[in-house]
């Protein structure tokens, strides 16, 4: 099935293609230019020819003789044959115009359908894609997925060389019923375009993958930030908090004359000590709280040994080392934000 994507602001336009390169070219209506106030619409038609790889435009006129005529001029702005769709409506001078255009080698669309006669009169006249409108015609209490679905079956039956393009897209679900009917093409909005490859459960997934490849390649020193907050032990509560706030950290290493770690003091410590003695704590030193050697992982281990040793442990930080130093903290979330 074709993927058209249905737009006239260029910026939109390039994204999407730069995106979805595999779209197979682009719709667009003198109505969509004007609602993004475009006024020299032929600098625009030229300028989207140079972007998409097949351009889909309109060719208005009030008898065939203009229609064709008009075609004919803007294939004279330097447009190929090959890759530009002209847009005609419905109707019996429209559909002279598709005849006539065809017969010379044009690629034509009849849109604004709305009825499997005025379908089959375009397949006749031998449109290259016949277009009705989905959601304007859903807007008005009609059945328009049996419309496009009977389009099909007469294109199919009858071996017409039509393609039929499921367009007026509102919704996802209408993406969902343009393959389940079989047409040959839909151009769909990029509002609707760009949400047709999301899902939440493929993001939780993908989530995961990446998540555990990371454990798996990535080592602990090149996950850390450049945040290292230590303190020695004849530090008091009160210089403690300052080093914690300043670095916007819930712990702080303890480490020695030697930068080697002795402990660590966090959050959850001074809310425990606070509760046991309570009043005015800030004085203490940390050295008194009676350290323990700390948690601790050498840069060079991988996130996964980190990860690991969190959930034995059942803490929230590891203190790391390098060469006997500690050179910082490594939060849980730490390793899912790497």
């Amino acid at each position: 099935m074709e993927l058209y994507l249905d737009s006239a602001e260029i910026n939109e336009i390039k994204s999407s293609f730069e995106q979805l390169p595999f779209m197979t070219g682009l719709t667009t209506t003198p109505t969509f230019m004007a609602r993004h106030g475009i006024t020299d619409i032929d600098g625009t038609i030229v300028e989207l020819s140079k972007i998409v790889p097949v351009l889909q435009i309109e060719a208005l006129g009030d008898t065939a003789e203009e229609i064709v005529a008009e075609a004919k001029r803007q294939e004279a702005l330097g447009l190929d044959r090959e890759t530009t769709v002209y847009k005609i409506p419905v109707s019996k001078v429209g559909l002279k115009a598709c005849s006539m255009l065809v017969k010379e080698g044009f690629k034509v669309n009849v849109h604004l359908v709305y009825t499997l006669q005025q379908a089959y009169m375009a397949m006749q006249a031998g449109a290259t894609y016949v277009c009705p409108l989905v959601g304007r015609l859903q807007d008005q209490g009609h059945d328009a997925l049996s419309l496009v679905k009977d389009c099909v079956e007469a294109v199919n039956y009858y071996g017409y060389n039509t393609k039929i393009m499921f367009s007026s897209v509102r919704t996802i679900q209408h993406v969902r019923d343009a393959v389940d009917i079989g047409v040959h093409t839909i151009t769909v909005p990029w509002k609707i375009m760009s949400q047709l490859t999301e899902n939440h459960f493929t993001k939780i997934g993908t989530d995961q993958f990446i998540n555990d490849t990371r454990l798996m390649t990535v080592r602990v020193g090149d996950a850390l930030s450049d945040i290292n907050p230590t303190i020695t032990a004849d530090a008091t509560i009160a210089e403690a908090l300052v080093v914690m706030t300043n670095n916007k950290t819930g712990a702080a290493t303890v480490v020695d004359a030697n930068g080697a770690a002795i402990g660590i003091f966090t959050d959850g410590d001074l809310r425990r000590l606070v509760s046991e003695k309570g009043g005015d704590v800030s004085s203490i030193k940390v050295g008194d709280l009676g350290l323990n050697a700390p948690i601790s992982i050498d840069a060079h281990e991988l996130l996964f040994a980190a990860s690991n040793l969190i959930k034995e442990k059942q803490v929230d930080e590891l203190v790391v080392t390098l060469d006997g130093k500690a050179i910082g903290l490594l939060d849980v979330q730490d390793i899912v934000k790497y």
